[in-house]
């Protein structure tokens, strides 16, 4: 086997709409078209994408609620790790900072785990 590269993340979701403003809206990805049966979204990332996915019973099981980075989660690169501090805190979202590198974490309306990382030569992961 040879993988060549990662194509997408599926994310479980309760709520569309509020689901819908966090992604497209707070964090400003660019949402695609899809054409299933079943209630989601997918969102363009580069060459990679999001693949939001309703589940009406899903609920977010954090097995260390003190460091959300030692959850499972999603990591995103930004160019301005302030820009992105200050655009959570207009949406009142919730953010622990890393103690490691200039990164924070996050969470979308279902609980899940957000990572938003300013990536440089020096921490690249």
């Amino acid at each position: 086997m040879n993988i060549t590269q990662c194509l997408h993340t599926a994310i479980l979701i309760t709520d569309l709409t509020k689901s819908e403003q966090f992604y497209s809206e707070v964090l400003g990805l660019e949402k695609i078209e899809r054409n299933l049966k079943y209630p989601g979204l997918w969102y363009q990332v580069g060459n990679y994408q999001i693949h939001l996915m309703v589940d009406s019973k899903f609920q977010t099981k954090l097995s260390n609620s003190e460091k959300w980075g030692r959850n499972p989660h999603i990591a995103f690169s930004v160019t301005d790790l302030n820009q992105a501090i200050i655009r959570l805190q207009s949406f009142n979202y919730p953010m622990q900072m890393s103690e490691s590198r200039p990164a924070l974490f996050t969470r979308d309306p279902d609980g899940n785990i957000i990572e938003i990382n300013q990536i440089s030569r020096k921490n690249a992961i």
